[in-house]
């Protein structure tokens, strides 16, 4: 009977060290380098008529408070999310992150780091674990691919309309 109960109390001691070592990552991470100027990266994702132009419509302004709204068209599946601006200090860019209709709120942050040939952009996103269960894992993957989306979105804005002279 000893020998059983011994038994019994290591598999659930492995199963609770396998939860343990298995948490799901909770911040996602995006770099990338612009041969830009750093206040140039800075407008494009900080200005409203600028993120409009290379990610999603958005009422965003850098000012700590100030509640924006980012609405998705059609194509991109009618989302809305909405959040405040929790810091704005030149070169960080942190906001609450809610999908509309979510229960969760994340968190946004782009940070900006001079480098010698342009700026390094540094984007996390982070508390997806606050989903329940499986939603976290499908936040998570849904989040990362629509971050790469993003920042193709920004380079691509980089490359067509930055690199274009004025008229």
């Amino acid at each position: 009977m000893k020998r059983v109960a011994t038994k019994v109390y290591n598999a659930h001691t492995h199963v609770n060290s396998l939860k343990q070592t298995t948490h799901m990552k909770d911040s996602i991470q995006k770099e990338k380098v612009f041969g830009h100027s750093i206040d140039k990266v800075w407008k494009a994702i900080s200005v409203g008529e600028e993120i409009s132009k290379w990610f999603i419509s958005a009422d965003f302004k850098p000012e700590v408070g100030y509640e924006y709204t980012f609405t998705a068209s059609e194509e991109h599946g009618c989302t809305v999310v909405k959040g405040k601006i929790l810091e704005a200090s030149p070169y960080i860019l942190k906001y609450s992150w809610k999908v509309e209709g979510a229960p969760v709120e994340t968190t946004v942050q782009w940070t900006l780091e001079k480098q010698s040939n342009g700026t390094k952009l540094t984007l996390e996103h982070y508390g997806i674990s606050k989903f329940e269960g499986e939603t976290a894992v499908e936040m998570f993957n849904h989040f990362s691919a629509g971050w790469d989306a993003c920042m193709e979105g920004l380079t691509k804005y980089f490359n067509e309309e930055i690199a274009q002279p004025a008229h």
